[in-house]
């Protein structure tokens, strides 16, 4: 089932690859809010559970299919259906999470463009003196400029196909190996400036001292959904790292391992935040709003509050942009595989498609608020919804059951080349709580449950 295709120069850069990808708004934007709106240490150790019970074992599947089939994930869920004598309507499964991480991508790249206006208004010393008003203001403003919000989802989407239309190893390889680096870098420093001038007992307080009392099944829903979403599970992308994936690379540890990164980076960044947050005695469940409205208060406040300002949403651009490039990857490597077009022209052709998805959506904040889609909802809302709310579960829970029910076992097991214990523990886990997991988490984000 093997074809000639570029493969990861070592385990090393996959796991940098395959953990900038999980690294993302969800673990920098999302993570500390949700932290702060379900109570803190409830929510993490909730989390953590989740990470370890349903996260790895799901991660471990998806990255096991890509490395088995050796293709993109429409075709390749094809050729794993034919391999264990199933439906060839399997490879729905793989389209449905390309046209998932196409979607997700047009209104990823306008909330990255966000970042990247606040990186300048960082470096312009435009924090100083905010209180919540004006941080409340700024924000509305830019909100309601359409160019101006065009004018930064277009840089973000040109900075993301830029590095896609390069190939795996000149492009995903190599940026990878640049940004996720410096990310971990920028997170230290920051770490260590909120250490000495935050309050670091309060927040490590707030995120790790146990108060069960506040686990309550919203908390749990909650951080089994985001446990699930921010290992970018469900939609291919994690699949098509996976094909690019060496046949001795142990999956089982490179998984573990990611998930300990992509873990990590959230804990940090969250104390990080709820340090500054609690000096400047503001609120921790500020929920959205928290690094766009609150952070910028706190930086504003501080010394040396305009230089961390702009590393704290640097790094937050550096994560939007490994996450991003593998969004785009599923749908490259498809074009690429099926068609006349060279990487390069099927990564603008797909850019263009977001681009104009993108506009769209940024327009959903000011001249088309008023219209309305699925669900009732604006189409930022609406795409946010069909992708998170439907797509990605379904495509997870797919997956799971391909790979539990449907795969012969002398090939998952071949794969995966882990100990019979462990192997028949991961079974039991893909057969029978991964699904049931996904299940709870779409009835939870349809309002069901």
């Amino acid at each position: 089932m093997s074809q000639a295709r570029s493969h990861w120069s070592n385990r090393w850069t996959f796991m940098l690859a395959t953990a900038g990808s999980a690294i993302g708004l969800g673990n920098i934007w999302k993570f500390p809010y949700m932290t702060g709106v379900n109570g803190g240490s409830a929510f993490v150790l909730v989390f953590l559970a989740c990470i370890a019970i349903v996260g790895i074992p799901l991660m471990m599947c998806e990255i096991m299919l890509g490395r088995r089939a050796q293709r993109n994930p429409i075709d390749g869920m094809h050729a794993l259906a034919q391999e264990a004598g199933s439906s060839r309507h399997w490879k729905w499964v793989g389209v449905m999470g390309l046209f998932a991480g196409i979607l997700i991508l047009a209104f990823y790249s306008v909330i990255a463009g966000w970042i990247l206006h606040y990186v300048v208004e960082a470096a312009r010393g435009s924090f100083i003196g905010m209180d919540g008003e004006r941080a409340a203001s700024a924000f509305q403003q830019f909100l309601a400029s359409p160019v101006e919000l065009a004018l930064w989802h277009t840089m973000f989407i040109g900075m993301t196909l830029g590095v896609v239309a390069r190939g795996v190893n000149a492009g995903l390889e190599q940026a990878n190996k640049i940004l996720m680096p410096s990310l971990f870098a920028i997170l230290l420093v920051l770490l260590g400036y909120s250490m000495s001038v935050g309050d670091f007992h309060a927040a490590l307080h707030f995120m790790f001292t146990p108060d069960f009392s506040k686990v309550t099944p919203t908390a749990v829903l909650s951080a089994l959904g985001h446990a699930f979403f921010s290992l970018s599970l469900g939609m291919g992308a994690v699949m098509v790292y996976g094909s690019y994936l060496q046949r001795h690379v142990s999956i089982a540890r490179t998984s573990i391992y990611i998930a300990l990164a992509d873990t990590l980076v959230g804990l940090l960044v969250g104390i990080a935040i709820f340090a500054l947050v609690f000096a400047n005695h503001l609120e921790p469940g500020a929920g959205p709003g928290l690094i766009f409205q609150t952070l910028p208060i706190a930086f504003g406040r501080m010394p040396m509050g305009t230089i961390m300002g702009v590393l704290f949403f640097v790094l937050v651009a550096f994560a939007a942009w490994t996450s991003a490039i593998s969004l785009v990857e599923p749908a490259v490597a498809w074009i690429t595989e099926n068609s006349r077009l060279n990487r390069k022209q099927s990564a603008w052709l797909i850019g263009i498609a977001d681009w104009l998805l993108g506009i769209a959506v940024l327009l959903s904040f000011n001249l088309w608020q008023d219209i309305r889609l699925l669900f009732g909802l604006g189409i930022f809302d609406t795409l946010d919804k069909l992708t998170t709310t439907i797509m990605l579960p379904l495509g997870g829970l797919c997956m799971a059951v391909f790979a539990g029910w449907y795969m012969k076992t002398s090939h998952v097991a071949e794969e995966l080349d882990i100990s019979p214990l462990a192997y028949r523990a991961w079974r039991f886990t893909i057969r029978y709580i991964s699904p049931l997991a996904i299940v709870a988490i779409f009835l939870y984000l349809t309002g069901l449950l």
